[in-house]
């Protein structure tokens, strides 16, 4: 209660890899899960002692086994949650059923992409059917193309949720991709007209957690803060705030139950039909952030 910490904020992984990468000191690091793998294998984080978190007991053991890496525990899980298409339903005749349906003309002009290569990478692949981390070069060539063609209903590209909620609540965004569930929250909350989609090729899903820098200055206290963190109470208030999902599993009784109805938080069905982000390698990174460049700087 002592200790003010200090906040670097990143506005998409791979910038906060980068950084890790090029040195960038920091005690705790919070990326997502497909990000992992990659914080491990360059060595910028270290094992975590589970022994010292009191609230580890709680935790999901399918999340906890996301961030276990050659049998050790690298990562935390802290929030899970979906990302989807959001659709303001007075804007459009048509809301969209599929990944797919974001080529639809009528929604020219008017749609939001998320700026994140990865995340572009893996809806086009759903929507021309393609396994989004087993592609072809042949198949990458087609997803390129499919997010060219589709820049004629771009609007713009959006990088926070109270930019988009901003743009949508106006009118200027009918259709949004890659949403998150504060986003959807924020916009119910000020009565604007919206339905989150469930695409028939399943919403994308993300676990985000705390990992220790390898160059951790105070090591007992990134500990103290990550049991903060996963207290039920902690957990809780953050899901009765943003909609995500907690990883401990013993806050679930303290979530509002009009927020764990909305994004069936206690529903393990929804999860099987979701497409978590899985662990890239560099090789794929390198890939879906050189592809991503292209789009964007296709006329």
């Amino acid at each position: 209660p002592n200790v003010q910490p200090e906040y670097s904020i990143f506005a998409e992984d791979a910038e906060a890899f980068t950084k890790l990468q090029s040195g960038f000191e920091v005690d705790l690091v919070h990326p997502c899960n497909g990000w992992w793998g990659l914080y491990v294998e360059q060595g910028v984080v270290q094992p975590i002692d589970t022994s010292k978190l009191a609230n580890w007991k709680g935790v999901d053991p399918k999340l906890a086994a996301m961030g276990q890496f050659n049998g050790k525990q690298y990562f935390v899980p802290w929030d899970w949650g979906y990302e989807s298409i959001l659709v303001r339903t007075d804007k459009v005749k048509t809301v969209p059923e599929s990944w797919a349906d974001l080529t639809n003309p009528e929604y020219a002009g008017h749609l939001a992409l998320w700026d994140s290569g990865e995340s572009n990478q893996i809806i086009a692949a759903l929507a021309l059917g393609f396994d989004p981390w087993n592609t072809t070069p042949e198949q990458d060539d087609q997803i390129k193309q499919w997010l060219i063609d589709l820049k004629p209903n771009l609007l713009t590209y959006w990088v926070d949720f109270s930019e988009l909620s901003q743009s949508m609540a106006s009118g200027d965004v009918w259709v949004a991709a890659n949403v998150w569930a504060d986003t959807y929250r924020s916009l119910l909350e000020q009565g604007v007209p919206v339905q989150y989609v469930e695409p028939k090729e399943g919403k994308l899903g993300f676990v985000c957690g705390f990992g220790i820098s390898s160059n951790v200055k105070d090591l007992e206290l990134a500990y103290a803060y990550i049991d903060a963190a996963l207290a039920p109470e902690s957990m809780a208030a953050f899901s009765n705030l943003y909609g995500y999902g907690s990883s401990n599993r013993d806050a679930l009784p303290l979530i509002d139950p009009k927020v764990v109805q909305l994004f069936q938080l206690d529903d393990p069905t929804a999860l099987e039909k979701t497409n978590f982000y899985r662990p890239l390698t560099a090789e794929q990174r390198e890939r879906f952030t050189s592809m991503w460049n292209e789009v964007k700087a296709a006329p």
